[in-house]
């Protein structure tokens, strides 16, 4: 037998089949399973009843996890003036105005996250083709364009993740590291899953979400049990 092969009997040993868990117990199977080399992220996945075609307001927003997510997120700020050294001074690793837009127009796209000042989108709307498709432009909606950037930066780099749904209707997110205590485990997921609900309208609605899965990099996937998260 093959250690893959022995890899998956091992955690189909400690899954039960069928089963809906609670989130608690979900978090203890995925902690007790059989571990990787390396620090494997621990993933949510919350898969709509929702058309992405049919509703006006698109299925988005952010939350702030009280623990990160356990991953160094590299970000880069583009702003101007006084802006820059308050950046700067709040962690960002890359600051910069109209260097950076060039460097990006180029190609260059080294970060997780780009956070601008409204008065620098006009420069930046010529880089959609780049940052667009790539999930990096900076935007109203998701708190990357702002007049604070010490305050958004701190709060990206402390833990605050965007989430969206995509073309397939689903929501997919890591909350956090298996090496993370099962607690702190918990409390992320169970604010990211919240934060989802009571921010979106069409997802508080009965049987708008068809399920919800906790999951880790190399397996298991494990639906909960929904009614935990009736509001």
């Amino acid at each position: 037998m093959t250690k893959i092969a022995k890899k998956q009997k091992a955690i189909q040993a400690v899954v039960e089949k069928g089963k809906r868990y609670t989130l608690k117990e979900a978090l203890g199977v995925l902690k007790n399973a059989p571990k990787s080399k390396f620090d494997e992220s621990v993933d949510v996945a919350i898969d709509l009843n929702i058309d992405a075609k049919a509703i006006t307001q698109p299925i988005r927003g952010t939350v702030a996890l009280p623990y990160g997510t356990g991953k160094k997120v590299v970000v880069c700020c583009i702003c101007k003036g006084e802006d820059e050294k308050k950046a700067q001074d709040a962690g960002a690793d890359f600051v910069g105005s109209a260097d950076l837009v060039a460097k990006i127009a180029g190609g260059w796209c080294e970060f997780d996250v780009a956070v601008a000042t409204p008065d620098m989108m006009k420069d930046l709307s010529k880089l959609g083709k780049v940052l667009g498709p790539k999930g990096l432009m900076p935007n109203p909606k998701s708190g990357t364009v702002t007049t604070d950037v010490a305050k958004t930066v701190k709060e990206i780099k402390a833990g605050k993740i965007e989430y969206k749904m995509d073309k397939q209707s689903g929501i997919h997110v890591s909350v956090g590291k298996v090496s993370f205590d099962e607690a702190k485990l918990y409390e992320n997921a169970k604010d990211f899953i919240a934060a989802v609900i009571s921010a979106n309208p069409p997802v508080s609605k009965p049987g708008a979400i068809a399920s919800i899965a906790v999951s880790k990099t190399m397996g298991p996937g494990l639906k909960l049990e929904l009614s935990e998260f009736k509001r």
